[in-house]
């Protein structure tokens, strides 16, 4: 393809086309045609002979002198014959002029070549005489032309054609008159064709007519110098008087022609021939004259070049036929001199097509027109064998100009004319496909020329190697993604298939050819550029998805093997590259957090890259045999745990390098203590992710069989839960480092608090505790991830509560004492929890917890409250119990707070112990509101005995005034205790049950709505004094000085040496 820029398409000389001789002939027919030039100029014409004349000498490269030479010459000769081409095509709404209501119209026309008198009142005369004139008065009968007759219409068509000469422009006149054929016929006759009144009238103006006189329709007079060259239209029928002034139309074609034109050229060589030549000498100069260079012009010709051509095809009386032949054989051959849009072409074809007809054409055009289709054929097909250099990308509409040729190449092969005048008819598709992957291959052998290195070694031949085939993807890549669209619409090619099977095959056996001169000894280098290369060859290969026929056996298939030998290059490769960066991370790291949000240092995120980069190497290697990957896998692993471990030994010893040198500065080394384990647990989490990045379960499925699953887990799982053991102690260690440091301080503190003043208010005892803890805890976690801080406090947290366990044991410890240790726990479990920022509560509720709580609360606690606890304590195993070991005591009770009193009904005691020696026993009931100091002024009371019955029946009533907030306070009920009642010692205890009055029927309802027929039974199994609140007596009981402690335990001691099993 030839790209010209506009500078150069000046200086260009075009006489190579044609000899200095035939370039001498054609301007000078050019001349003529101007010189002669008939009809009015078209709008879009230059009228202006100077500029035709102007152009013409660019167009053939004349100077002034030659130009005014030729021209004084073409002057000198003969003017050629004026005609005037007229066809008369068709009339429509004529009047109807036989007695039948139809007319038999025929035309005479001819041109009136007289001179008009040159004063305007003989003028006027004249026209009002034309006017009424008619043809066969006005042109010698010579020059009169008639048309044929057609019988009873008014819109009769002829589509005649005739040649009118004439020689004066300025006065010639164009008349056709229409007439009426009238034969004679007998009235018989015209009678038998009356239908209407006015077919009555047409038939008595016949009678006074002269026998076989026509009827005048109308006339059109046109001056010939107001028409132009070519003109095609309807003109109205005109009257000779004003009668019937409406008389039709008459359609009319005229072109404006030569006849004995005298330049050299029209009188030696065919019209169709010189008009050929005259167009493809235009066409060439209006092609090297765009300015966007000769791909881009579309046809279009300029209004000089359209204006001259025009005119001579007109006077040249060329068919549209034969001007678009010789449009087609002027592009076609220019086509393949000079590379322009094809549409051009394709538009020419398609009007050769609808016009062809075979006849029309005589032998030698015939062979021109085939010779031209082969031509142009041979030529398309080998600019799509080199489609890549012929429509580059890069140049603007190369798609648009290949997808042209390809539509023009399948138009030409379907043409009527192509299969008619071509004896050979080709497999275009065939052919295509041939010229493709010739083109490919002398493409991808051009390109192993060009890439050829100077020095062959190794290291060039490498990069050689992998520049090669880099080219040839990115090649594909535009074949799949640009070009192979144009070639499957246009001619359901799979260009992609073709290019990609042709160049595959000869990839695969330049690339072995070139492996196999090189040693196993390469080096780095080398095994750097066979790496790239095993990539580039890997994107060939994986492009075969795109082939129509996927299953398609390729020379590429088993391309890994080829660089087996390189794979321990590659992996030693990859480790080096990730120790040296690792290493050069660590000695540069100062060990201070990236930021408020990211609490690593440095080094950690040269690390991140690092593992990232050897998990895309393992991406990309993606090695397609199943137990080498495995393989491969392994060194992988195992190399990044080392890597890892390495970490942590560079780390901590860059930690202890930069505290050696700052030991003033201990704040400091804390800090670099807090980054060394975020640094640890982030790459925890990085080693962590592995198996999900390397995609474990992907190699395990592909494995199949092939490695046993035990295997795997010895050897990937297990290196990996190995290095992460690993990691995880290194994390404790460090973060028990920095436990350690605080745990003296939160001791410090506990104890400080512990020997406070038992007058000091207890949160004022606290209080440094607490500021202690707020302080390290907040630069703790500014500094830890939280992951981190959590194990920190978790471990904290262990540790306070030993200390505070430690300190609850102390057996003299005042009220107060251990209510500041009990206020201590408190705060401190919302410290560490910290609102979810810190230690869960599940984390902190351990059983170490649970049971410091529950002995600070009852430590803390007044003797008044420990007895509510107690007897809460007692309720709560009243719930439980659902055994009648000791028997059952049934009762009712309810509430009225119209009179604050409550009523309890004892109805029963059931399978009560037989605590006499006659088998059987004394009972009686003991109903005492508990606890004693909420109801000091209610008196115990008690049912009869019954004697020797283990199965009483009581039914007594008694009622106890109290008021309801009572009722409802913390260990508040009702003591129901059955003894065997003994006449000489005490009272032998048969058991005790527990109702809360919280629970009593009436309690909870604003309004007396109870109703004593429907109060329910109550059975309360009978207990004995178990070790159920035996913490809280021994409480009360170390409580010396406290009589009402003292009181209190006496009473349940007592009550427990009455139960038989307590003896």
């Amino acid at each position: 393809m030839r790209e010209t820029s506009r500078e150069d398409c000046r200086k260009m000389d075009l006489s190579h086309k044609f000899s200095k001789q035939e370039l001498t002939l054609l301007y000078e027919e050019v001349l003529y045609t101007i010189l002669h030039r008939l009809g009015k100029p078209e709008p879009n014409h230059v009228a202006d002979p100077e500029e035709l004349y102007a152009y013409a000498q660019k167009v053939f490269n004349m100077d002034s002198e030659e130009h005014n030479i030729i021209l004084q010459r073409t002057k000198e000769l003969e003017r050629p014959i004026f005609c005037l081409k007229a066809t008369v095509k068709q009339a429509r709404g004529l009047l109807g002029k036989d007695v039948s209501g139809f007319s038999d119209p025929y035309c005479l026309l001819g041109i009136e070549n007289k001179k008009q008198d040159s004063s305007n009142g003989g003028a006027q005369q004249e026209n009002k005489k034309r006017s009424k004139a008619v043809v066969k008065n006005l042109i010698p009968e010579d020059q009169t032309h008639r048309t044929q007759v057609i019988s009873q219409t008014l819109n009769p068509v002829w589509n005649e054609t005739f040649i009118l000469e004439f020689k004066d422009v300025e006065n010639a006149r164009f008349q056709l008159d229409m007439w009426d054929f009238d034969e004679v016929e007998s009235v018989r006759h015209k009678l038998g064709e009356l239908t209407d009144l006015h077919g009555l009238k047409r038939f008595l103006k016949d009678a006074r007519k002269d026998k076989g006189q026509h009827d005048f329709l109308g006339n059109v007079v046109l001056r010939v110098k107001d028409l132009h060259c070519r003109e095609d239209g309807w003109h109205n029928l005109e009257p000779r008087t004003e009668t019937y002034p409406n008389r039709g139309q008459c359609h009319l074609q005229f072109l404006m022609i030569h006849k004995k034109r005298m330049t050299t050229a029209s009188r030696t060589q065919p019209s169709y021939t010189v008009h050929r030549n005259l167009l493809q000498q235009m066409v060439s100069y209006e092609i090297l004259q765009h300015q966007a260079g000769s791909t881009s012009w579309d046809g279009e010709l300029s209004k000089h070049a359209s204006t001259i051509l025009y005119l001579h095809a007109s006077q040249k009386d060329l068919s549209n036929f034969h001007q678009d032949m010789a449009t087609w054989l002027a592009y076609s051959k220019l086509y393949l001199i000079l590379e322009f849009n094809s549409n051009c072409l394709l538009h020419q074809i398609t009007s050769i097509e609808y016009q062809w007809i075979q006849g029309r054409l005589k032998p030698e055009q015939k062979a021109e027109l085939a010779d031209s289709f082969q031509s142009l054929l041979a030529y398309g097909i080998s600019l799509l064998q080199r489609y890549r250099i012929v429509f580059p990308l890069s140049t603007a509409n190369s798609t648009q100009r290949l997808q042209s040729l390809l539509r023009l190449l399948v138009q030409i092969c379907k043409m009527k004319a192509f299969r008619e005048l071509c004896t050979m008819n080709p497999d275009l598709p065939q052919m295509v496909t041939e010229a493709l992957k010739s083109g490919t291959a002398e493409w991808f052998q051009m390109k192993k020329q060009h890439l050829k290195p100077m020095v062959k070694t190794m290291e060039e031949c490498g990069k050689v190697l992998v520049r090669l085939v880099t080219e040839v993807n990115a090649d594909l890549q535009q074949c799949h993604k640009v070009w192979n669209k144009y070639f499957s619409n246009t001619m359901r090619l799979d260009l992609f298939s073709i290019a990609y099977l042709e160049l595959q095959e000869l990839v695969s056996r330049y690339v072995k050819e070139q492996l196999s001169e090189m040693d196993s000894g390469m080096s780095h280098l080398t095994a750097e550029n066979l790496f790239q290369l095993y990539l580039n060859l890997q994107e060939l290969h994986r492009m075969k998805e795109f082939l129509c026929n996927s299953e398609t056996p390729l020379e590429l298939m088993n391309f890994h093997q080829w660089f087996k030998e390189a794979i321990p290059k590659w992996l030693q490769k990859t480790y080096t590259i990730g120790l040296e960066r690792t290493q050069r991370a660590v000695k540069v790291d100062q060990l201070k957090p990236l930021g408020d949000l990211n609490k690593h240092s440095t080094s950690t995120v040269d690390l991140s890259t690092c593992y990232v980069q050897m998990v895309k190497t393992w991406q990309q290697l993606d090695w397609p045999d199943p137990e080498e990957a495995f393989m491969i896998m392994v060194k992988f692993v195992e190399d990044m745990c080392r890597i890892a471990l390495l970490y942590c030994q560079l780390i901590k010893a860059r930690a202890e390098e930069l505290s050696s040198s700052n030991r003033h500065e201990e704040g400091e080394a804390a800090n670099r203590l807090c980054v060394v384990v975020n640094n640890i647990e982030q790459l925890r989490m990085i080693i962590l992710k592995l198996p999900s990045q390397l995609d474990w379960a992907r190699l395990k499925q592909q494995i199949g069989d092939a490695v046993a699953p035990e295997q795997i887990q010895n050897t990937l799982h297990q290196q990996l839960q190995s290095t992460v053991a690993c990691l995880n102690n290194e994390i404790r260690g460090v973060v028990q480092t920095l436990a350690t440091k605080m745990e003296a301080g939160i001791s410090r503190h506990i104890q400080r608090l512990s020997t406070c003043s038992d007058s000091t208010d207890p949160e004022d005892c606290i209080t440094p505790l607490m500021k202690f803890l707020e302080c390290e805890f907040e630069y703790l976690h500014g500094n830890l991830v939280q992951e981190n801080f959590n194990s920190l406090l978790e471990l904290l947290w262990n540790h306070t509560l030993h200390t505070l366990s430690k300190a609850a044991k102390k057996q003299d410890g005042s009220l107060q004492y251990f209510r500041k240790l009990q206020i201590a726990l408190q705060s401190l479990e919302l410290s560490f929890h910290a609102e979810g920022c810190g230690l869960p509560k599940d984390v902190l509720h351990t059983a170490a917890f649970t049971t410091l709580e529950k002995e600070l609360d009852l430590c803390s606690s007044t003797t008044r409250k420990l007895i509510q606890k107690y007897f809460s304590a007692r309720i709560q195993e009243q719930t439980e119990t659902n055994s009648e070991k000791y028997g059952a005591v049934t009762i009712k009770a309810s509430y009225r707070h119209s009179e604050q009193k409550l009523r309890v009904e004892v109805l029963n005691a059931v399978n009560l112990l037989p605590l006499d020696s006659n088998g059987s026993s004394d009972p009686f009931v003991q109903l005492t509101l508990e606890p004693r100091h909420e109801f000091p002024e209610v008196v115990t009371r008690s049912t009869q005995c019954i004697k020797n019955n283990l199965h009483p029946l009581f039914d007594e009533v008694f009622d106890f005034l109290i008021p309801p907030e009572k009722c409802q306070q913390d260990g508040a009920c009702l003591l129901l205790t059955v003894f065997d009642y003994d006449t000489l010692g005490a009272n032998d205890l048969e058991g005790e049950a527990f109702l809360p009055l919280g629970r009593v029927m009436g309690l909870n309802e604003d309004k007396d709505t109870v109703n004593p027929s429907r109060v329910p039974q109550i059975r309360l199994f009978l207990m004995h004094p178990g070790t159920t609140g035996n913490e809280i007596l021994k409480l009360l009981e170390n409580r010396k000085g406290d009589k009402e402690a003292q009181a209190f335990v006496k009473l349940r001691r007592q009550r427990a040496k009455q139960s038989k099993e307590y003896e």
